[in-house]
């Protein structure tokens, strides 16, 4: 008789609730941590990530907040320096302009300004990304604007994995991480491999290997960009897919390692070309592999329009599984 355990089967869920048990387990381990923000605890969130907390873990633990990102975003970084261990949700990476001078000001300096004796613990959730008809108010990938900020540390997870395990290690920074999650993730469905415990919040991924080109992206972009992939297989060419997974800092090994072995580049990303993190991949590969390359880097990047609500006009401003395809046939085959 085999007396060897039987071992446990992958756990099929969406990215929506992957980072809703990374949120429950969060609060469970630790008195610490409690979830603020804009109609998460009554309502169960905007995207429905927090449905059914408030009644579990109770509304102290789950709290919902004025609108008022500028007021819960100062108070979360309050209660960060007094020892808590807050995640703030904005509703939408637009909205947390309203909290600029408290992101970038207060959370992102107070460590540096106070000489290392306050830290400030705290993780912020927004969504980001366009693809859902919710307009230019809405639906803009900001995340490039925040990579660009010391102090802070920018995670973009595009997977389930990352959904569930990136908020613990975020968690126990002890400074500032904000966290963006890409609004066509919420419903996609894959399998949580329950070998897996826990990802680190430092390195860039290869999710496809390849020696012709490289192509660099993350969060939204992921899926289209491995569709890309799949279909210059079907041509001949081998792609490798790098998810960069964090955006500040980025890991340019990984990264250089890459452009080192395939020699090509194309740099997907949702946000706009101009000031973009396409424009500083660009310039930090030209600065370290400058000899590497046999071809001009390309970047595939949104429209420089704000994102229209039209349906057939948004999907038109972003990028798009042919244009991915176009602009790595073209370094390749030179057409």
């Amino acid at each position: 008789m085999n007396s060897a355990a039987t071992p446990p089967k992958p756990q099929r869920m969406t990215y929506r609730e992957a980072c809703k048990q990374a949120i429950r387990a969060a609060i469970l381990a630790d008195p610490r941590v409690f979830l603020m923000g804009e109609d998460v605890a009554r309502y169960g969130g905007s995207y429905a990530v927090t449905k059914g907390l408030a009644e579990e873990l109770g509304e102290e633990k789950i709290r919902d907040t004025p609108l008022s990102e500028a007021a819960y975003v100062g108070a979360g970084i309050g209660a960060a320096i007094a020892g808590m261990r807050p995640i703030v949700e904005i509703m939408t990476v637009n909205f947390s302009l309203l909290a600029l001078d408290q992101i970038v000001n207060n959370a992102a300096t107070i460590p540096h300004m106070s000489g290392g004796q306050l830290a400030v613990p705290l993780v912020i959730r927004m969504a980001t990304g366009a693809g859902r008809q919710l307009a230019a108010q809405h639906s803009h990938s900001l995340e490039g604007w925040y990579a660009h900020i010391p102090g802070l540390k920018v995670l973009a997870p595009a997977t389930i994995e990352d959904a569930r395990y990136m908020l613990q290690p975020a968690l126990e920074d002890p400074n500032p991480v904000l966290i963006f999650e890409h609004i066509m993730l919420y419903n996609r469905e894959d399998e949580l491999d329950p070998t897996i415990t826990g990802v680190d919040i430092v390195s860039a991924k290869i999710r496809r290997p390849g020696h012709d080109v490289t192509l660099l992206t993350y969060g939204g972009m992921l899926f289209k960009t491995l569709d890309a992939a799949e279909a210059l297989h079907q041509e001949g060419i081998e792609a490798e897919v790098i998810d960069l997974r964090v955006l500040r800092p980025l890991d340019m090994a990984t990264v250089l390692g890459s452009v080192a072995r395939t020699r090509r580049v194309v740099i997907v990303d949702e946000g706009w070309k101009s000031g973009s993190l396409s424009a500083e991949l660009t310039a930090r590969i030209v600065e370290g592999a400058f000899f590497e390359l046999d071809a001009p880097i390309r970047r595939v990047c949104s429209r420089e329009v704000p994102i229209p609500y039209a349906a057939h006009l948004e999907q038109a401003a972003l990028p798009q599984v042919p244009a991915i395809v176009a602009a790595a046939r073209e370094l390749v085959k030179g057409r």
